[in-house]
């Protein structure tokens, strides 16, 4: 949680649990925050702002996150800068295809052209690069622009509780924070890495369907946190686990961060 707290960017998202009570089950949260290679998952039992201001409270940087409002407490102006996700744009214009399929696909055709020069930088081997944010100056400040402005001319023209609707006013609502990718190559255009390490947790739903308890829901926290840093850094979390816990006994305690997955792997090398 440290090492993610004292890091420039950050990547978050959250999903919902089941926990066992007597007679059925009760709803809690599995956040995940990411920074760099290191993946920090927590358990919470609900959804409020306390998880997103244990994590980060009072830290400054960027924090790439949808539009859920959990996480305004910390990015505000005296704390981290919130980055939007297109992904989470586009699926509410994927939504309004079967409505207004017109304006819709002009949507996600502007989607499109932006991750095209994504694309672009991959194959150039620019990524995060400056070069990488000259193609964004270049290519994809124009694509904004133009969006923006069939933005403002189709708001009010569709009904606002409609698909279209939704998607409009949620895009423009976040444009501040859509548009921040234009300006630092470091950013991605969306929050797909949070999503990918939440899926194991979306297949626990499927698979081990709950929590037993509250203190369980920590300890998935806890291992899972463990299991995704050490396959974030290329590391076996089985030949990690044997070695660290072999040696934490006598390993000197000031030096405990060189157990942390990221920093054990060097030294195997």
């Amino acid at each position: 949680k440290n090492h993610v707290a004292c890091s420039e960017y950050v990547n978050a998202d959250e999903t919902a649990i089941n926990i066992q009570k007597k007679g059925g089950c009760k709803k809690g949260w599995m956040w995940t925050f990411i920074a760099d290679s290191t993946l920090v998952f927590v358990f919470s039992t609900s959804r409020s702002r306390e998880t997103p201001e244990q994590v980060l409270g009072n830290t400054k940087g960027k924090l790439q996150v949808d539009g859920y409002g959990g996480y305004n407490s910390v990015s505000v102006p005296e704390g981290r800068e919130r980055v939007g996700c297109i992904a989470h744009v586009r699926r509410k214009f994927f939504e309004a295809v079967h409505t207004e399929p017109n304006d819709a696909r002009h949507a996600l055709e502007q989607i499109l052209e932006l991750y095209r020069v994504e694309y672009k930088a991959v194959e150039l081997r620019i990524v995060g690069e400056d070069a990488h944010l000259e193609l964004r100056k270049q290519f994809s400040v124009q694509i904004m622009g133009r969006w923006e402005e069939w933005l403002l001319e189709k708001n009010g023209l569709h009904p606002p509780k409609s698909p279209m609707g939704k998607a409009i006013q949620y895009t423009l609502k976040n444009w501040k924070s859509l548009i921040c990718f234009l300006g630092d190559a470091k950013l991605s255009l969306d929050n797909n890495i949070s999503e990918r390490a939440l899926r194991t947790i979306a297949l626990g739903r499927k698979n081990f369907l709950f929590v037993g308890n509250e203190k369980a829901g920590r300890n998935l926290a806890m291992l899972q946190s463990i299991v995704a840093t050490c396959e974030a850094n290329g590391i076996n979390p089985q030949s990690y686990l044997t070695d660290v816990l072999t040696r934490i006994k006598t390993h000197p305690s000031e030096d405990i961060e060189d157990l942390l997955p990221q920093n054990w792997a060097s030294t195997q090398k």
